[in-house]
């Protein structure tokens, strides 16, 4: 039996769902690790990079992922704490799969990034983090690993500032780093906080708090590091931004922590800070307006990310949705938008990485997969309203990066198109033909090359299929917004393909980006966009 609308209200309110965004090897995926190490969810961080123990981080489900210690796919992943139900989505850090991490903020309410504190803001936390801005998103920063040598802390709140474009309060402040770090000053509680390395892969030992007035203070902290952080702070209360809550909930100013993920130093005490300064789900777009999960009381849900293989055993496609509004019950009957009819939602599960688990009931705020027989897409909409509104899509990056993809095998032609199909429906790769030529060969296109490895890995791994891909020049891609054009009669420039893309449009392919613009000066009235509409 449903639970009256107040009771959904409730179980909304103590939803928190936030996306994890860095640099590769930042910290991010120990961080994750011991947010559900304090949630219970699990007992013992996985070592992420000692592969010799075959204890692979929580988050890193894919066989490629484990052999090369980079995540490449953005896992779901939720646990309990202090009251809160919290939805983490880790993305991927490497560049070359931001299109995944785009899709997955587009399910997140806030963003936590993480920094190298010796390394500073890093060229794919400016990439991710200009995502972040587009959609107004809090942003909360932890600056991660100050138990190894770290940048000046003044230079690394001016490097977010000045890279990121948003202003920076620290919540505390870090006393020394590398062998001389002792731990971090609270600036609500004017207490510091003692570091000590003896925490890693638990939850225990106590974090020592000394009041900075205290005469203690001087048996843990150097007298010229007493003076010294007593100078940064006057600096950083005379110079530095206030708190606003009202500005961080805009994204205009990112609340700065500082720790470190791998001893657990820092960590329960950013959780208890993040949980305190982030709201319940907020409304969506849609195009009648926003939805806001306190007024609307239907169900409804879009599509961010769709998996295929994610567990051999299985050999399904997991449909993931953000819930936006109202309950989730398994097995129930939803209007299916794009689709135009009634599905039934079926095997609803929660994921800890590869791991399932069934659910009975989920609420606006949640991360479920669902059972996918091959009719979702990115982006679609799903709800119980009757007023059947559709949320703001979700754009396809263009691809930078082309190849030809020949199989050494022809006799395995059905398992090759099932499986590059399958891929390309996830949105990791785009797959285009040869535009009236009657050939069969299929071209890929991808953000970062690095997908190439995953897609060659994938087919070989869970479809069976060997690959060869040649490389092709081509750099950019349009698609040809009017549809009236004869592509027969088009006139390109020597360095031009027509193509088409998997819903048979037609597009151009260019080696070089001036004959973008010699192509439609020779085809007046030629109207191409970098996006698929």
């Amino acid at each position: 039996m449903s639970e009256t609308t107040n009771e959904i209200k409730e179980q909304i309110k103590k939803r928190r769902t936030f996306a994890i965004i860095s640099h590769p090897d930042a910290g991010k995926t120990t961080l994750t690790e011991k947010f559900l190490l304090y949630g219970g969810a699990i007992n013992l961080a996985g070592s992420v990079k000692g592969k010799a123990t075959a204890r692979h981080a929580v988050s890193d489900w894919m066989e490629i992922e484990k052999e090369r210690g980079i995540s490449v796919t953005s896992s779901v992943l939720q646990f309990g704490y202090g009251g809160y139900c919290i939805n983490i989505l880790d993305t991927p850090g490497h560049q070359d799969f931001s299109e995944d991490t785009y899709r997955t903020l587009m399910a997140a309410d806030s963003a936590v990034m993480v920094i190298d504190a010796s390394k500073g803001v890093e060229a794919q936390t400016r990439k991710l983090f200009k995502v972040c801005t587009m959609r107004n998103i809090p942003i909360f920063t932890f600056i991660n690993k100050m138990d190894r040598e770290a940048l000046d802390t003044f230079e690394l709140l001016d490097d977010i500032e000045n890279e990121l474009g948003i202003a920076t309060c620290p919540v505390n402040w870090p006393i020394g780093s590398g062998k001389e770090f002792k731990g971090v000053y609270d600036r609500e509680t004017k207490a510091v906080e003692l570091f000590s390395d003896t925490q890693k892969g638990t939850t225990q030992g106590e974090v020592r708090k000394i009041p900075l007035a205290s005469q203690e203070i001087a048996e843990w902290v150097t007298d010229s590091q007493l003076t010294q952080l007593k100078e940064e702070i006057e600096l950083q209360d005379g110079a530095g931004a206030q708190f606003d809550q009202e500005l961080v909930s805009k994204g205009e100013l990112s609340p700065v922590f500082f720790g470190s993920a791998l001893t657990n130093f820092g960590v329960e005490t950013f959780l208890r800070h993040f949980l305190s300064m982030t709201t319940s789900p907020l409304p969506r777009s849609s195009d009648q307006g926003s939805i806001d999960p306190m007024e609307e009381p239907d169900f409804s849900a879009f599509v961010f990310k769709i998996q295929a293989n994610m567990n051999k055993a299985h050999r399904d496609r997991i449909a993931f949705m953000r819930i936006c509004s109202g309950e989730f019950e398994a097995g129930m009957d939803v209007y299916h938008i794009q689709g135009g009819k009634k599905v039934r939602l079926s095997q609803p599960q929660q994921m800890m990485a590869s791991e399932r688990k069934m659910i009975d009931k989920a609420y606006g705020g949640d991360i479920i997969g669902v059972f996918d027989p091959g009719i979702f897409s990115i982006g679609d909409t799903l709800t119980t309203s009757s007023k059947r509104y559709v949320y703001e899509g979700i754009p396809t990056f263009a691809p930078e990066h082309f190849a030809r993809v020949r199989q050494v095998d022809t006799m395995k032609r059905k398992q090759f198109i099932k499986g590059i199909n399958q891929i390309a429906q996830e949105g990791a790769i785009q797959i285009f033909q040869e535009f009236n030529t009657g050939m069969e060969e299929i071209i890929v296109g991808v953000v970062g090359v690095l997908q190439f490895d995953v897609l060659k890995y994938r087919l070989e791994n869970e479809y069976n299929v060997e690959i060869r891909l040649d490389n092709l020049p081509y750099e950019y891609i349009r698609w040809i917004e009017n549809t009236e054009i004869d592509l027969d009669k088009l006139t390109g420039t020597s360095d031009m393909k027509k193509v088409k893309d998997l819903k048979g449009r037609p597009l151009l392919l260019f080696v070089n980006e001036w004959s973008i613009r010699m192509t439609m000066d020779r085809n007046k009235g030629l109207s191409l966009t970098e996006f698929a509409r």
